[in-house]
């Protein structure tokens, strides 16, 4: 059985806010649950975590969420939705691979790209890894690593550099994969950012056995950098979380929150083991 996988955004105290922002402006919009700390919240077929993680970290235009709406007229609602407050780094227009798309930052600080394009599929908007520095020629290399890694995955598309671009041969610029049954997105620059993968924006992979927190924690850290409460960077500087799926729900009772808390504070890896003593 596949493990629910789904993007995580960190906030400073502004999650519930964020939240409530994103359903009041995409269709199909719910919130799952909120505890304070953590808002799970679905839109548009993808489901979200809100983490109020405090000031330590924020997102970073190096993760997008890439939107593909079906409808100019839509796009442009959301353009404005989005990008009031914020800020806008390619406007509202054409361009060589759509005739209407645009990429914002909103207020939160979290990146957006927008296309009229459709997708034959329920989840129209799509996790987006955008490579830049010294990691642009490594798209095809991580997008290969996660469909090893999780079930139900494969390449889409693979657009490599045009000739005469002063890339290498075959440097991908553009990818889209099935990743554990979910549509992913990878892109490379060529320009010099100042910015880089972090744990403003992670991914939460939610494990029902320890066999599987074990095989997801020690395959994506490899050659990566594991931290706390079940926190890891893999090997290109992508943050996930290895998660139980009984966690939320130990969360959620107050005569098991303060002790299930302070056992998984003192923990790296979650053992599902010691949270249930």
């Amino acid at each position: 059985m596949n493990p629910t996988f789904y993007p995580c955004i960190w906030f400073d105290g502004q999650a519930r806010e964020a939240c409530n922002f994103y359903c009041s402006i995409f269709p199909g919009s719910q919130k799952l649950s909120d505890n304070g700390m953590v808002t799970i919240f679905e839109i548009a077929g993808t489901r979200f975590m809100a983490l109020n993680g405090g000031p330590a970290w924020k997102p970073t235009p190096a993760v997008s969420y890439y939107f593909y709406t079906g409808n100019e007229s839509l796009l442009k609602k959301y353009y404005d939705a989005l990008s009031d407050g914020g800020q806008v780094l390619m406007p509202l227009g054409r361009y060589d691979w759509s005739p209407a798309y645009a990429w914002v930052i909103d207020r939160y600080g979290v990146s957006w790209q927008m296309d009229m394009d459709d997708l034959p599929t329920t989840q129209k908007i799509v996790p987006s890894l955008l490579f830049v520095n010294e990691k642009q020629a490594l798209v095809k290399e991580a997008m290969t690593l996660y469909a090893s890694i999780f079930p139900d995955s494969r390449s889409l598309l693979e657009a490599p550099y045009p000739p005469g671009s002063g890339t290498a041969e075959g440097m991908l610029l553009f990818a889209q994969y099935r990743i554990n049954g979910n549509l992913m997105n990878a892109m490379s620059s060529v320009i010099r950012h100042d910015f880089d993968f972090s744990p403003g924006n992670s991914f939460v992979v939610l494990c029902d056995t320890q066999e599987a927190i074990d095989q997801y924690w020690h395959a994506l850290g490899h050659d990566g950098q594991f931290e706390k409460c079940g926190w890891l960077r893999d090997k290109f500087g992508v943050s996930w979380q290895i998660v139980p799926s009984i966690l939320p729900s130990l969360m959620a009772d107050p005569t098991k929150r303060d002790r299930v808390m302070a056992a998984f504070l003192s923990m790296s890896k979650f053992e599902i083991d010691k949270l249930m003593v």
